[in-house]
Formats: structure tokens, sequence, C-alpha cells
């Protein structure tokens, strides 16, 4: 039977109270003994060896840490914060990953107040599967410092960056500190760590819709498919569907309908709107001014006052690329029953050019067709964009209203815009893959041409 000893005091031999004799040891047990402290008792003075108290309870949601517990962390359904107490010298703390799975769900290790971990005010994130961190508070210039190991010893929350595959390549072009992908064609883009706010946690999104077709018998060529280069998009683990839009289609003479806008591309929250088609003439029925769109088609030519097509339509918020082109260029007689050739498409950075006055007039010394607005340089954003083209969402060209081609076409605009019919010859389409508007053709009888594809580019930080 246990022996019990009650006292208020334990003293050396001379009879000195132990408080005031720090350099007397005091032994309490023998050899392989093991010394207990009751349930709820405390003790004070005896320090640690750098050892916790660990709670086998696995913990999967918010821990408040307390000094002298070690922690199995659970982040199988998600990332879990552990609280620190306030930091004491001497004070002690561990985490471990319980279900190795801190890679894809970090455990975030937060001081308190105004404490540091390894001298920076700042949390300090577990993301090495299966880790142990033993964290020990020294003082108020290092706070927190990790006894597990360098590779532990972190400041602040480990940089984590976004990672994604998809597109061509499948794995991301990279240049520099970034990595793109491409999309030429409907696909995916599988995001697979969404980053965390000390690395990246966003993506920069090229989105060019398709150009819309031109039109013949001299009329409207098509406008550039909308382009949106938008940044800071959020993302998280989770996959992206994307959409490339085609090129407008048209037709010859007497079709129904002769030309189409382009199609619309999109991505997460951007949808960048389809090029509007070139505006129709008579024999290519019903009459129609130029189409709406990402960037609007031009004004029919032959013998018609037209508008040009509106762009950036409908209006893009400039948080999400801002405008996405701009308007095709007007047609206006100088008098009527008068032929003029057909107004340009807009384009992502200028305006198609108009045809008005006697300047247009068939057969004039400068009735050339309206030249296509000028696209937009992608450089500095997408160092590796569209293919060989430095330039996207140009605007396609109007065709002159001369059946012997004395005057030439209206030029694409650069960015892959095609350039308008010149008497026999045939409009050519808007680029590949750069949201070109089609050109428009002639009065000999031409079709317009097509519009160009769009194209998806992703961007972001890796490293």
């Amino acid at each position: 039977m246990a022996s019990t000893i009650k006292v208020d005091n334990v003293q050396n031999q001379p009879g000195t109270n132990i408080i005031n004799k720090c350099s007397t040891t005091i032994t309490i047990g023998a050899s392989s003994d093991t010394v207990t402290l009751a349930c709820g008792a405390s003790q004070t003075g005896f320090g640690r060896t750098g050892t916790v108290d660990w709670d086998t309870t696995p913990k999967t949601g918010t821990v408040t840490a307390a000094t002298g517990k070690g922690y199995f962390v659970d982040t199988t359904l998600g990332g879990i914060t552990v609280n620190l107490p306030a930091g004491a010298a001497g004070s002690i703390v561990a985490v471990s990953d319980y279900a190795s799975t801190a890679a894809s769900n970090n455990i975030t290790i937060e001081p308190n107040g105004s404490d540091k971990i390894n001298a920076v005010n700042d949390g300090y994130a577990i993301s090495t599967a299966g880790l142990a961190v033993t964290l020990v508070y020294v003082d108020a210039t290092r706070g927190w410092k990790s006894v597990t190991g360098s590779d532990a010893d972190a400041t602040g929350v480990a940089p984590a960056f976004v990672a994604a595959t998809g597109g061509t390549p499948c794995a991301g072009l990279a240049v520099g500190d970034y990595k793109y992908h491409k999309f030429t064609g409907p696909g995916t883009l599988i995001v697979t760590c969404g980053g965390n706010a000390e690395g990246s946690t966003t993506v920069q999104a090229l989105v060019v819709a398709g150009g819309g077709g031109g039109s013949c018998n001299a009329s409207g060529a098509g406008g550039a498919g909308g382009l949106r280069n938008a940044s800071c998009i959020s993302v998280t683990a989770t996959p992206y569907a994307v959409s490339v839009g085609g090129g407008g289609g048209t037709g010859p003479n007497g079709s129904i309908p002769s030309t189409t806008p382009g199609v619309d591309s999109t991505f997460s929250t951007i949808t960048s709107a389809g090029g509007g088609r070139g505006g129709i003439a008579t024999p290519c029925s019903p009459y129609q001014a130029g189409g709406a769109g990402g960037s609007g088609g031009g004004g029919t030519g032959n013998n018609r006052d037209s508008a040009g097509g509106a762009g950036n339509t409908p209006a893009a918020p400039a948080p999400l690329g801002g405008p996405q082109g701009n308007p095709g260029g007007n047609t206006c007689a100088a008098s009527p029953n008068v032929y003029l050739a057909g107004g340009g498409g807009g384009g992502h950075g200028t305006a198609g050019e108009a045809k008005t006055g006697p300047a247009a007039v068939a057969n004039g010394p400068t009735s050339k067709g309206g030249d296509g607005g000028d696209g937009t340089d992608t450089t500095p954003s997408f160092p590796a964009p569209t293919g060989g083209s430095t330039f996207a969402g140009g605007g396609g060209g109007g065709a002159n209203n001369d059946g012997g081609g004395s005057q030439p076409g209206g030029a694409g605009g650069p960015g892959g815009g095609g350039t308008g019919g010149t008497g026999p010859t045939a409009a050519t389409a808007g680029g590949l893959n750069t949201g070109g508007g089609g050109g428009s053709g002639t009065t000999a009888g031409a079709a317009g041409a097509t519009g160009g594809s769009g194209i998806v580019i992703i961007k972001y930080k890796f490293q």
C-alpha cells in the first residue's frame, strides 16, 4: 500500500529554504523511479528539455495552442490554423501533419499579437507532407524558433504559387518567372494549386474572340473580335473551361445572310465578344448597316449611306480588361446614287477607316476601300502569344466599288485583319488565332472573306 507524505516545504540539510539557495541540489526519487504530478496540478521551476505532452486527438479545425502541448492536425478536408499562445521565454508548442496532407492543404501557425516567428510578425505555413515542427519562444527579438531543423526554420508563410495544366504546351511554357498556357480551340485550364498571398493567387488572361466576316458587293469589312487583357483574376484549385471563338462566315451575292459575326471567346469571368459582321448592300440582301461587336463591322458601300457597327459591345468593365475594340468606318455619299467603297472594320487599337464624300466615289483618285482599324501589340504582356504575330485584333479592309480594279481594296489592320477585294481579286480572310476581321468583296461578284479565329492565353507567376 502506497504511503502519503504531507509537507508544506522541502529544505536542504542546513535548514535553509531552497528558494533562497539556488545552488543547492534537491533530489526527488531514485534511479528508474517515476515522479508524477496529480491531475490538475502544475509545476514551476523545473523547466523543459525540448519536449511536449502530445494531445493524441487529431484536430480538424482551428487550434488554440497551449504551451507545453503538441497537436496532431488533420488537414484532409482543408487548411487549418494553429494560434500560438502569448510568448514567454521557454514556452514550447509542437505541431504535426497528422494525415500527411499539408502539401495541398497547409497548416498555418499564427503568432499571438505582436509576437514573432523567427524575427517576423507573420504566420508560418507547414506545406511539406508529414512534417512535424516544434517551436520554442526565445525572446522578443527572434520570438518563436524552430528546434526541429533548418527545413522548418522559415520566416512567415512559405510562398505558394499558382500551378496549372492544359492548353499548348500542356505543362505551360515558362518565360522567366511566368508560365503561359495557349488555347487555340476549346479546352480546360486545370488549376492544381491556387497559391497564397506570399507567392501568387491570380492569373492574367488574353481573351480574343473570332473576327467578323466581310460582306460582298463592295460592302463593309468585318470587325475584329473583342480583345481583353485582364489581370488579377483570382483562381482556386479547380478546372476552368476555355472556349475559343471561330471567325464569322461569308457568302456570295444574293446569299442570306451574306456574312455573320465572329463567335465569343471565354475564360473564367471574362467574355470577349465576336467581331461585328460587315455592312450589307444589295444584291447581298437585305440591306444592313455594319454589325456591332467586340469591334464593329464597316459600313456598306455601293449606293447607300451607312453607319459602321459599334465596338466594345457589350461594354467591358475596366477591371476585366477594359474596352474590347472600336467601331467600324462609316460610309456617306456626296450625292444620291453614288457608288461608294466599303468601310473598314474596327480594330482593338483604332476605328475602321470611313469612306465619305467625293474621295469615296467609285473610280475617284483616292477611292480605295476603307482600311481596317489597327490591332494591339500583345508582346509586353504575352511574349509568346499568337503564333508569330505580335499583334491581334486587326479590322478587315473594305473593298473598292470598281469592277475594273483601278483602285485597291483597303488594307487589313495590323493584327490579322484581312485585305479588301480589288476588282476580280478576292478579299482575304482574317488571320488564324488573331481575331482579325475578314476583308469585303467587290462588285465583280466576289464574296467577302471569313474572319479569323480567336485565341486565349493564360499567364501566371509560378516561382
